[in-house]
């Protein structure tokens, strides 16, 4: 893997274009990011979301002096990529392992949502020496958290587009907090070349690894946040009788970063304000 980087702001806070190669394949990879002494930490969105979700936190006073880096996943938002086939979450994790290693990154804070936190959780199971804490925003941990990734398997490789306008569509409609504002947005987030890989990977993941094993013996304090509308999961009781402490967001589905950003970055507050 290379790296190299482009500042085109001079500010607190850095938007920049990093140049990458994963596995042979050329990124061109949207960054925010904020320097500092701190412990920083690494922030990773979900699939159809983009790293904007987590710019916030340099407006919050509780986060003035903590570093942090988000950035457009290959696939989706500002990011470009030269073969979009390649992306998969196996790609997408080593694309952190390429951002860590670029900032000379060796201790971090990381927090994933959803596809960024099942990335989050296999970059963990990869570096357990290198994460001080993990906040996994209702990232898969079983084959019931594929409600979404799990319906690209009803549509031919070549319909991708077919696919994301019948998501876009049922996305308004439905019954959860913030999913038509999330549904408005995904045309400009999510880059067609890339839906297969990322989503039939998340499915293959869910079915067949032992994510919620994984995530358990990760030997650092973890945290996993979720919106009351997915209080049921059936998960959840077994991770608070490990030792990790559940976030339940009110009035929030599956986008606590849309629905309730206040009690969401109330509770990241809280549990990274300690360098642990």
């Amino acid at each position: 893997m290379t790296a190299s980087s482009t500042q085109t702001l001079e500010s607190d806070t850095h938007h920049e274009r990093l140049h990458l190669v994963v596995d042979g394949t050329s990124i061109d990879l949207a960054v925010v990011r904020r320097g500092g002494e701190a412990v920083p930490i690494l922030f990773l969105h979900g699939w159809g979301s983009c790293k904007e979700d987590y710019t916030d936190i340099q407006l919050l006073p509780d986060f003035a002096d903590r570093p942090f880096i988000a950035y457009d996943a290959p696939g989706c938002g500002d990011t470009r990529c030269s073969d979009l086939a390649q992306v998969n979450i196996g790609f997408l994790c080593k694309t952190a392992e390429a951002v860590l290693q670029h900032f000379n990154i060796k201790r971090f804070h990381l927090v994933g949502h959803s596809m960024g936190g099942l990335t989050a959780l296999q970059l963990a199971h990869r570096n357990p020496s290198a994460v001080c804490s993990f906040i996994d925003i209702k990232g898969n941990l079983g084959p019931e958290d594929c409600f979404i990734s799990r319906q690209v398997m009803d549509f031919p490789v070549d319909k991708a587009d077919e696919f994301l306008e019948g998501f876009i569509s049922a996305t308004r409609q439905a019954p959860f907090y913030s999913a038509p504002l999330y549904a408005a947005g995904l045309r400009e987030r999510v880059q067609v070349g890339a839906i297969r890989g990322i989503l039939e990977s998340m499915v293959q993941l869910s079915d067949n690894d032992d994510l919620q094993g994984k995530f358990l013996a990760l030997p650092f304090p973890k945290m996993f946040m979720y919106g009351e509308q997915h209080s049921t999961l059936s998960y959840l009781p077994v991770l608070k009788s490990s030792g990790v402490e559940l976030a339940e967001i009110p009035r929030a589905g599956h986008f606590p970063m849309y629905s309730n950003p206040v009690a969401m970055w109330d509770r990241i507050e809280a549990f990274v304000k300690h360098d642990r």
